[in-house]
């Protein structure tokens, strides 16, 4: 089976790694965050509000630090808008927490507003017009919703006729639209809202699992799956209705080991990847 390594793609600067990383991702324009405190918050009872630490890597190498203040999430999604500010997210939200679920930062790190958007974020992706993409895991049936910066529903996949969409097991964001491959039946969903004719086309698809998926022209890669195809990278080209399956392969860490636990984040043609310590981002290009 054929092997593909990850390329190295950014690294968090060396004097914050003895901090704690309570989350991380890349953008819709490619800079990585890490969101770092002094330690990590207490796993059960409240969640008191703590300070905490943006370190952002942008694509040429520069470095930016964003100092959040009195930030709620235990577990948080985070991303950043186009105008700079960053979005913070419980991915679990408790009844009365909900209306503070969502919280958007200035570029001081000072909280501008918070809003809900619905309990079980599997993925919180924001893409090039400003719009929140949300994705949810089967604790909360909302399936996918598009939000505004201020909380507006914008979209929602209720009513979009998407077969078994219990769990958004992958999401891809880039530019002003989204992909998706859901669990139980894993069709590749293409979601265009501003598209006036067809804002949704569903296209069959044989590879189950994945949780994370590339797209490129008519190309498509899908990464992860069931128990020895965790490290499966299956690629395939699109027809008007169908996925049509192609080579499947590996994926593994650049230095060739098989990543085990990781955060992924699909971007258009890339798919990211990071492991534990969670200091460093790889990237899997479909266009490479």
């Amino acid at each position: 089976m054929q092997k593909t390594a990850l390329i190295p793609y950014a690294q968090l600067p060396r004097p914050y790694r003895d901090r704690h990383v309570l989350t991380s991702t890349v953008d819709v324009v490619g800079a990585a965050h890490w969101l770092l405190t002094e330690q990590a918050p207490q796993p059960v009872g409240d969640v008191q509000p703590f300070d905490a630490l943006v370190i952002s890597v942008h694509p040429g190498g520069d470095v930016e630090l964003t100092e959040l203040r009195a930030v709620r999430a235990r577990w948080p999604r985070l991303d950043r808008l186009p105008d700079a500010r960053f979005v913070v997210a419980a991915s679990r939200t408790r009844r009365y927490e909900d209306a503070n679920q969502v919280q958007v930062f200035d570029a001081l790190g000072r909280e501008t507003s918070s809003f809900s958007v619905g309990d079980a974020i599997e993925h919180l992706l924001v893409d090039e017009a400003g719009h929140i993409w949300v994705g949810h895991f089967d604790e909360n049936p909302a399936g996918i919703r598009r939000w505004s910066a201020t909380g507006r529903l914008a979209w929602t996949s209720d009513g979009a006729r998407i077969p078994g969409l219990f769990d958004c097991y992958a999401l891809n964001v880039s530019g002003n639209a989204a992909w998706a491959c859901p669990y139980t039946d894993f069709p590749l969903v293409e979601i265009r809202p501003d598209h006036p004719d067809r804002p949704v086309k569903v296209r069959a698809n044989r590879v189950r699992g994945a949780t994370a998926l590339a797209v490129h022209g008519e190309r498509v890669a899908f990464y992860g799956g069931y128990g020895e195809e965790r490290d499966r990278l299956a690629h395939g080209e699109l027809t008007e209705t169908s996925l049509e399956p192609g080579e499947v392969g590996v994926l593994t860490l650049p230095d060739g080991r098989t990543p085990g636990r990781r955060r992924v984040v699909s971007r258009g043609s890339k798919i990211y990847v990071q492991t534990k310590p969670y200091t460093t981002w790889s990237v899997f290009d479909l266009n490479s």
